[in-house]
Order: structure tokens, then sequence, then C-alpha cells
């Protein structure tokens, strides 16, 4: 959308209107932590089969995708202070209507309802990086970012069931409104990036470079397919993981220490990596992390087949696949940007969501009734393969030098 002023080389969280990015992504993704493993479990509680769980967040990451599309629109029409606030918002509220009833219909519906606040807020929050930030930087602001939203999956998404379970459903769906919180940080980066998009707008009719839109729309979106195809390999597993852990063979135990295992490397990764990708650059890395992540899913597969639980074994793949599933998220985001101009990366971004949440959408529905039909081993192995055929798939597109 537009291009960041150079910066002097500081921490990126200096940076005006990052911290009020912070707080706002927190926030928000706690509330979309703690629903992700419970609404599943409440849609059993409410008679729904495992193809049914599955649906809830099927459901939300269906609404999510589709919104995001239109985001970008959004933010040239209405501005970033608007749109961020009614996101958050449309994410925190529907949660409570989760306490009045647990048949699937409804909770079907309050999901869909979430996923059009979680779309504005994804593709707000990597919007915002970009803006923010200038781009040798955007490595370390990436990671930093996504330390925001990993941090409460970490606490959150490996409590919220034993939470649900053990004292009750409604307590979880309480929490879940914590995005309405965030609604004054939300008003507060607004108007920072609504000003940094009015002076920029200021810049280039001065220099009579308003008719100038770059590269078309298909140039854009043919140069982010990599990106999102690697984006959409890692986040297949990791939607199922998030929904079915609860789920598997050996107990509530290993099924918190397997989240915990999880998340903690998904935060961490995601972090670490992104001083590497500002050094050598983002590709280098996607094919051996896909394969890492290959490896950790057979693991898990092996680890709740039938003939015995094996939590230890559970616990260690659920790491390793954390520790690829935070990686490529921050490196393929990296590359999107890269791969176009700065008044596309709201574009982007957009493209970016949509192969994140359209993965974890497509995790929990696919093994969902997978699971249904075989068995959660069966499902995890399948998405194992996908991760190898995207791993060729960027081996074979390198490009020459």
């Amino acid at each position: 959308m537009r291009r960041p002023a150079p910066q002097p080389s500081s921490s990126v969280a200096r940076v005006p209107g990052f911290r009020p990015l912070l707080a706002m992504s927190a926030l928000g993704f706690s509330g979309y932590a703690l629903l992700l493993p419970a609404a599943p479990l409440w849609a059993v509680h409410g008679g729904a089969s495992e193809g049914g769980a599955g649906l809830v967040n099927a459901v939300l990451m269906l609404a999510t995708v589709l919104t995001q599309t239109t985001v970008p629109w959004l933010l040239r029409r209405v501005g970033w202070r608007l749109t961020m606030s009614a996101g958050v918002l449309l994410l925190g509220v529907p949660s409570l209507l989760f306490m009045v009833t647990d048949q699937l219909g409804w909770l079907l519906a309050f999901s869909a309802v979430r996923g059009t606040g979680f779309a504005v807020l994804t593709v707000c929050g990597s919007s915002a990086v970009a803006a923010l930030v200038d781009g040798p930087r955007h490595g370390r602001a990436i990671g930093l970012y996504g330390l925001s939203i990993a941090f409460p999956q970490l606490v959150l998404v490996p409590s919220a069931a034993w939470v649900a379970e053990t004292l009750d459903f409604r307590v979880v769906f309480a929490l879940g409104a914590l995005p309405v919180l965030a609604v004054p940080f939300a008003a507060v980066l607004g108007r920072c990036l609504d000003a940094l998009d009015a002076k920029a707008d200021a810049d280039a009719a001065s220099f009579g470079q308003v008719d100038d839109q770059g590269p078309g729309r298909g140039r854009v979106l043919l140069a982010l397919v990599m990106p999102s195809l690697v984006l959409l390999a890692v986040t297949t597993p990791g939607g199922a993981l998030l929904t079915f852990a609860p789920q598997f063979a050996g107990g509530a135990g290993a099924a918190v220490a397997g989240l915990l295992g999880f998340t903690a490397a998904t935060a961490l990764a995601r972090w670490g990596v992104g001083g590497l990708a500002d050094r050598f650059g983002p590709r280098v890395f996607l094919a051996p992390l896909l394969a890492v992540c290959a490896g950790g899913l057979v693991l898990c597969a092996w680890a709740i087949a039938e003939g015995g639980a094996r939590p230890a074994v559970l616990v260690l793949g659920m790491t390793i696949v954390g520790v690829s599933y935070g990686s490529l998220q921050n490196l393929t985001l990296v590359a999107a940007f890269a791969a176009v101009p700065a008044r596309q990366h709201s574009t982007a971004s957009a493209v970016w969501n949509i192969g994140f949440d359209a993965g974890t959408g497509l995790g929990s529905l696919v093994v969902g009734f997978i699971a249904a039909g075989t068995s959660f081993s069966v499902g995890l192995l399948t998405t194992a393969v996908v991760c190898v055929v995207a791993a060729a798939a960027v081996l074979l597109t390198r490009p020459r030098r």
C-alpha cells in the first residue's frame, strides 16, 4: 500500500504504532486460541460426530478466507481504524453466544461470524507490520509480531480444553471475548496507519504518481503462489493437531503436553527465524523445513496408531511439527512481501492469510472426515505426504541464479 520511510537500526518494538499492534494482536488471538480446541469439544458435548466437530473450525476458516479477500478493499474505502475496530468486535462478541447452546447448527453460525472478525485481524495485522517497518527488518518485525500471536496460543490452546472439561465451558467462552478489549488499541493503531496512508497519498500527488498502480493483479497473485502453497502445506497438519489433539489416544495429559510443545516450538521458531530470513533470505529454508514437518507428522501418526498410545512420542512429534509450523509462517510472509511492490503489501497479506487459514480449515475438515472413516493416524500421514510433495515442488521450481 505504501513504502515505509527508512528507519534507523533500532528495535522494531520502538517503531510508532508497533506496540498497539502487538497488544491488539495478543488480545485478538487470545480469543481465537481459546475456542480453537474448545469449540469442537463443545460440539461433541452436544452430540456431534468427529466430522461434525471438525466442521466448527472448518466453517470458522471458510468464513475467514472468504472475508480476507475483501479486507484490502475495506482498508481503502473506510480506513484502518474502523476496519480493525469492527474486526475485533466480530471476533470477540460471538464467543459469549456459545454459552447459550451446544447445537451444531448454531455453533457453525457463531463460528462464521467469528471468522469474519478473524479475517480482519489477520490481514490487518500482517499488513501493518509491512506498513510500519522498513523491508530490511521485515523478518525481525514479523518474528516479534509472531510472538504476540503465538504466546497466547502457547498458554491458551493447551489449557482451553482442560479448563472447559475440568471447570466449565462457560469460563472458556467468557474469556473468548477478550478481543473486545482490543478495540482501544485498534483505534490507536488505525489512526497511525490512516495518517501514514494520507501522507503517502499526499507525497505521491505532489510528485504526480497517483496513477502509478504498479504490476497488474494477475502478476501479483502469480508471484505469491509459491509462498502460499508452502504455507498451505504446513498449516493443514497444524490445523489438524490444534483441532484434534484433545481427541487423540493417550489421554488428556498427553494432549496438553503435546499442544504445549507444539505452541512453544511455534512461538520460538517464528521469532528466532526472523534474523535468518533477513540475512539469508527465506527460500533456502523452505524445503528442509517441510521435510522436517513430514517427519514429525510420521512420529505423531505412529504415536496414536492402534496397538497402544505412545505419549512421549506424540509430544516429540508435535514439537517437531511446531518448529516447522512457526518457522514457515515467518519465512513465507517475508517471501510474500519481498515478491511484490510495497503498495501491494495489503494484497500479499490477504493472500498469505488465505493460505494460512485455508490450510487450518482443511486440516480440521479433511483429517476429521478421514478419521471418521479410518483413523487419526491415516489422516496425519496424509498431511505428511502433502508436505513432501510441497518440498519437492519448492526444489523443482528453484529459480536460476
